[in-house]
This record gives structure tokens, C-alpha cells and sequence, in this order.
């Protein structure tokens, strides 16, 4: 999915290539957005359907928008979904993540110390998969209580987990194929500073959340006061440039 001005479609495209280069067979390859300008032909683009509600003015977009991948009807696509975020970085095989048993399978969630209650359940949404229409009753629920749902949970990847949960449908990825960027490819200090941010033996998606997005890895950067961090060149090889 692509809304806003935050990425370009310079993302969508990178991404078309590393799944092309990293998935065996043929596939759909589907962008739900509001700007296909500059979008490359092989990619089949769709208006993101209405989540039925607006944000208020100052309230931070929490991604709900993602839970209309759970239409009854997406546009008329059947089979198997896979979902991934614009800024992931694609570095091994993904044919695993269509066979890996499950109903709904996500990335279990980094623990964070602070969220303590929350790290056995949430999921990050950055990849997941899915029956595409299997779990309408997800977005259907949220339209009905979406005031009430943005108040109990802080974003959609927190109420998609407890939702599916609840059903006993939530599975997760297995924990070495989605490391996180920040948190298992930055070396520790002091080597963060002489020592190249590597993904892990068995990484099949890298995931960029929080402060630092690819581009800024590539290039050394990070927008984390006194957090040094050397550039990863491996992107630009997962990137085919």
C-alpha cells in the first residue's frame, strides 16, 4: 500500500524487483493506492478502499488504512496474499512464506520493555499473510466500532492481532526470517562504529521501522540523536543497483 508523500514510487518498484528476484513462479503483483504516477507497468494498482472514517486534524496516522486488505472483496482477487510494506528490504528466498502452515501469519512483534503485556500477542505488520477475503469479519468490525477501537488499541497491527487472537487464527513467522534493522543488524557499541550493520544468517525480510528507512542505512544516516551507524551497503545490493 502507498498513501501520502512519504514514499515515492521508487519503493514500489525496488519492491516489485526483489520479489521478482527472491519468489519462484509467476504472481500477482498488487499496489492499493491514492498516486500510481511513476509506478512501473508490471505492478496492478487499485484505490485504497475507504476505511469509513477521517482523522481528526493533528491525529497521527496509525496505518489503519491496512485493514481494508481484508475486504470481502478486494477488487476480485482470490488466492494467497502476501503484504509487504514499502520499506522492507527483501536479502533471501520468499517461496517459504507461502507454505509455512497457518491462517494468519505475521512477524511477532520486537519486545519492547515498556509494552511488556503486549509482547506475547502483537504482531507487526510489516509482512503477513492471508486468504484474501477470508477475514472480512476483521474490517467489518472496525467500521462498526472504529471510535471505539482507535481508543483501546494504538494502531491497526495491535487490533488485527488481538481480533485474530481471539478467533485462535494468529500464527507468526518463524523469528530469524524478519529481524528488525535497529535491533539485530546495527552492531553494538562501540563496533556500531567501525563495524558495517549486517542482516543475520537466516534473515529472509529486513525491517525497517522506527527511526531509520533504508535509504538512510545505505547512507550511514540515522535520525537518532548519538546513535552512529556505518553505512549498510548490502542495500544496494538487494536493491539491484
Amino acid at each position: 500500500m502507498k498513501w501520502g508523500t512519504k514514499y515515492g514510487p521508487e519503493y514500489v518498484n525496488r519492491l516489485y524487483d526483489m520479489v521478482r528476484r527472491h519468489l519462484s513462479g509467476e504472481f500477482n503483483f498488487v499496489c492499493l493506492t491514492d498516486n500510481t504516477d511513476g509506478i512501473r507497468p508490471e505492478v496492478e494498482c487499485h484505490p485504497i478502499p475507504d476505511i469509513n472514517f477521517n482523522l481528526a486534524p493533528g491525529e497521527p496516522d496509525r496505518a489503519w488504512k491496512k485493514l481494508t486488505t481484508f475486504e470481502a472483496d478486494l477488487y476480485g482477487l482470490r488466492g494467497t496474499a502476501l503484504f509487504l510494506d514499502l520499506d522492507v528490504v527483501i536479502v533471501g528466498s520468499l517461496d517459504e512464506f507461502f507454505t509455512q502452515p497457518g491462517q494468519f501469519l505475521i512477524i511477532k512483534d520486537y519486545p519492547r520493555f515498556w509494552r511488556a503485556n503486549d509482547k506475547r500477542i502483537v504482531g507487526n505488520s510489516s509482512v503477513y499473510r492471508f486468504e484474501l477475503g477470508a477475514h472480512a469479519d476483521v474490517l467489518a468490525y472496525f467500521r462498526q466500532h472504529s471510535q471505539e477501537m482507535r481508543a483501546q488499541y494504538r494502531n491497526e497491527q495491535e487490533y488485527l492481532s488481538h481480533f485474530l487472537h481471539k478467533q485462535g487464527k494468529l500464527a507468526y513467522w518463524p523469528a530469524s526470517w524478519c529481524p528488525s534493522f535497529k535491533y539485530y543488524c546495527v552492531p553494538p557499541f562501540p563496533t556500531n562504529f567501525w563495524k558495517e550493520p549486517l542482516p543475520p544468517k537466516d534473515a529472509r525480510i529486513v525491517i525497517f521501522h522506527g527511526e531509520c528507512n533504508p535509504p538512510d542505512a545505505l547512507a550511514g544516516r540515522s535520525n537518532r540523536r548519538f546513535r552512529h551507524i556505518e553505512p549498510a551497503l548490502w542495500v544496494a545490493k538487494a536493491w539491484g543497483n
